[in-house]
């Protein structure tokens, strides 16, 4: 087969650049400083802003008694029947505020409550992993979602998350890491906002001062 004189050339010099290697032309680009700069919002409020901007819903508490109380009254006031939560340190904790909700009907409960494995402050993500005794499914199922979390597993970017985690699981990551940011969201069909449709349509962020714990 006849190669014209420009295409034999193309091809010389794609020989010749496979042939030896290229300097990388930025060779601190893999460091280990953030692209992004933390800023100088305390990280409570700094995930707060983010997460209402995602639409979702945060409440602040200054310990684990103002946390049962205002989980009691979202429960009333909403007029939920059927909570779902597998986690038993949460379930003992609010079992005097809302035993009489419980149910083991994921499928059909009102709204689901776990906790996390941290908060990152920058997105206004909730992580959380297979790790935890809720599992995989129960922030997912349920049409409400309830994070339960504390100022100390705040972190500011996804990098400090998963540094968070390597620092509690150490070798043993669990099988799968969820970064959560918002309720669950689609604009595939006719580039239209739909909220729910792939996850809860609602989710919950309670924030407990743990500062004097």
């Amino acid at each position: 087969m006849n190669v014209s004189p420009s295409k034999e050339n193309i091809l010389k010099k794609i020989r010749k650049a496979l042939s030896s290697s290229t300097p990388i032309p930025f060779l601190q680009s893999e460091g280990n400083s953030s692209v992004f700069q933390p800023s100088r919002q305390e990280l409570e409020v700094q995930f707060a802003e983010e997460f209402t901007n995602l639409k979702g819903k945060f409440v602040y508490c200054m310990n684990k008694e103002e946390l049962a109380d205002q989980l009691s009254q979202l429960a009333a006031s909403n007029h939920w029947e059927k909570l779902f939560c597998s986690e038993i340190n949460l379930r003992d904790n609010f079992a005097n505020t809302l035993g009489r909700w419980y149910t083991d009907d994921l499928k059909n409960c009102d709204a689901s409550i776990t906790s996390c494995e941290c908060l990152v402050a920058r997105t206004g993500t909730i992580v959380m992993s297979a790790g935890q005794e809720s599992g995989r499914t129960v922030s997912v199922y349920a049409p409400i979602h309830i994070c339960i979390a504390y100022a100390k597993q705040l972190v500011y970017d996804v990098k400090d998350g998963l540094l968070f985690m390597k620092d509690k699981y150490g070798h043993n990551l669990p099988s799968m890491i969820t970064f959560a940011t918002g309720p669950s969201r689609t604009a595939d069909i006719e580039k239209t906002l739909v909220v729910g449709v792939h996850g809860p349509k609602e989710v919950y962020c309670f924030l407990v001062d743990d500062s004097n714990d």
